[in-house]
């Protein structure tokens, strides 16, 4: 699918299929209709290697910009790559009310960091949340985290040395200095493979100790007893 700027026609798609994101403002997976396309006079003038366009989010109507490079300049067009670059990208959510304060005030900062694409910021705070997580958790905690990553990479199917950096970011004893540069698709693993690990290891269990006991309220009488159920 194409995406082709026209000095005549302004911005076509080669595709009926619609165009839809993650809205960074509303949080609802929207169709995105284009809003404002640069001047196609400029922009062939200066041929710069990227070029910014605003669409507009079909369910609360804020705009979204987004950065694609170009492939190609002729005399009436400009054709565009179809992979583009989010300015802004929605927050990303998580039940932090099951975490520890200190690990939930890092995971927080570092899910921030993500967001606004600071992909190695969002690591090294990646390992902050992770070893006040161990702190918690204990020596037993951590090897039981770690045996949770790695369920998560065998579940995912991730070949080892795509996986490493991960690893490497998690449980890596070095200092921070020496931590991996990560790119988008590696800080986009790390953060499913962390919220994962914080699930198993904190979320999961926090909700079931809560059922439970709500669970064990209802069914005791007035003498703290338990009811038989039939």
């Amino acid at each position: 699918m194409a995406i082709i700027i026209e000095r005549n026609q302004g911005l076509i798609r080669q595709s009926e299929e619609q165009f839809g994101l993650e809205c960074p403002y509303c949080g609802v997976y929207s169709h995105m209709t284009p809003q404002s396309v640069p001047d196609f006079d400029k922009i062939q003038k200066d041929q710069p290697k990227h070029v910014g366009l605003v669409y507009q989010c079909d369910a609360c109507n804020a705009p979204v910009f987004l950065r694609f490079a170009v492939k190609q300049y002729s005399d009436d067009a400009i054709e565009l790559y179809r992979n583009f670059f989010e300015l802004e990208r929605p927050k990303e959510r998580f039940s932090f009310s099951y975490l520890p304060k200190h690990t939930e005030a890092l995971f927080r900062e570092a899910l921030s960091c993500y967001s606004n694409n600071n992909f190695n910021a969002f690591a090294s705070m990646c390992r902050r949340a992770a070893n006040s997580a161990f702190a918690v958790m204990g020596e037993r905690g951590k090897l039981r985290a770690f045996d949770e990553v790695m369920v998560a990479q065998e579940i995912a199917e991730i070949p080892d040395d795509s996986f490493e950096p991960i690893k490497q970011v998690l449980f890596g004893a070095g200092e921070e200095d020496n931590l991996p540069l990560l790119n988008h698709a590696q800080a986009g693993m790390l953060l499913e493979v962390m919220k994962d690990m914080f699930y198993q290891c904190f979320v999961r269990r926090g909700k079931l100790t809560r059922a439970i006991k709500v669970r064990r309220f209802f069914v005791r009488d007035g003498n703290d007893s338990l009811r038989p159920s039939a």
